[in-house]
Parts: structure tokens; C-alpha cells; sequence
């Protein structure tokens, strides 16, 4: 297949954007069931597979801190900012695992390698930016439990409905050839 151009993929991302944005809105209207579904996050692990590490880094930053400032929800500190840097690792890693380091494995084992992957040093990436910015601001601790019950115990179903998720639209968008 021939590589997609860059302006292919930056509207790929725009929409990836724009459904992190729109997505909180609809969940996100029963607190427990927006933050156990993390609905920033499947777009942007999305991002990472359509559009490449760059852009998917790119709307990992951009989607929770554009939501903060426009909606208020997350929080700016700690959440908004801790999980810009979450979500640019999910959108970085899913695409450089997909893209080169997975890169000549069969589909699935690629797409489901790198998800598994990504979520997994994306997450400890958010318990490293919560630890320094609540370490550095003074504003409270961040402790081992508060990182497994926010980043693993708490984040079951979000878990769950990504590695069911993710494979089965990359594995679709491959099909109608609007993913490589």
C-alpha cells in the first residue's frame, strides 16, 4: 500500500482530536463511568496507529489540556497536565511500536503488542509526571498505592474496553485501506 501523506494524517489526528474532545462530553456525564472508561485515551492509542508517534504524541498533549481549559474537566493540576504527558506517551509509543519496532509482524501480534505496550509505559509515565508534580509543587503525595489503584485497578474497565477496541478498528480501518 502506498504510504499515506502527511496531510492525510493530520486530518487522521484532527479526527482523533476531535473525538477526545467530544467523547468526555458524552461519557463524561456519569462521573464513574467517564473516569473508569479513560475516553481520551482510545482515540489517542488510535492516533498513535493512523497517524504515526509524532501527531499521536501531538494529541496525546493537546486532548486532555484543550479539555481542561474549554470544559474544566480534567482539572488543569495535577490531572490535565499529568496526563498530557500519559497521553503523548500512548499516542508516541503506540505509533513508533506499530511503526518500527513491530513493524514486520503479522497484524495482529503487531497491532495488539504495541497497544499492550503503549498502555503500559504510558501509565507509568503518568505515575512519574503525578509523583513529580505533586512532589515539586508540595501540593500532596503520590504514593505506590494511589499509583496502582489510579493507573491499574481503577483503569480495569478502560483496560478492558481498549484491548478489545483497539485491535478490532485498526484491524477495520486496515481493511477499508484508511490505515497502512
Amino acid at each position: 500500500m502506498k504510504q499515506k501523506t502527511f496531510t492525510y494524517k493530520l486530518v487522521l489526528a484532527a479526527v482523533c482530536l476531535a473525538l477526545a474532545m467530544i467523547l468526555p462530553m458524552f461519557i463524561g456525564r456519569i462521573p464513574s463511568i467517564g473516569r473508569a472508561l479513560s475516553p481520551m485515551h482510545l482515540p489517542v492509542l488510535l492516533c498513535g496507529f493512523l497517524a504515526g508517534p509524532i501527531l499521536g504524541g501531538v494529541v496525546g498533549v493537546l486532548a486532555p489540556l484543550l479539555n481542561s481549559v474549554l470544559t474544566g474537566a480534567p482539572p488543569l493540576f495535577p490531572m490535565a497536565i499529568s496526563m498530557a504527558f500519559e497521553l503523548a506517551g500512548y499516542g508516541i509509543l503506540s505509533g513508533l511500536f506499530y511503526y518500527v519496532i513491530f513493524k514486520k509482524h503479522k497484524d495482529f501480534v503487531r497491532i495488539f503488542a504495541s497497544l499492550i505496550l503503549a498502555m503500559l509505559f504510558g501509565r507509568i509515565i503518568w505515575g512519574i509526571a503525578m509523583l513529580l508534580l505533586l512532589g515539586l509543587s508540595g501540593a500532596g503525595q503520590f504514593t505506590w498505592a494511589a499509583f496502582l489503584s489510579g493507573a491499574f485497578i481503577g483503569a480495569v474497565p478502560a483496560i478492558i474496553s481498549q484491548v478489545i477496541l483497539v485491535p478490532v478498528i485498526v484491524l477495520a480501518l486496515k481493511k477499508a485501506k484508511i490505515m497502512e
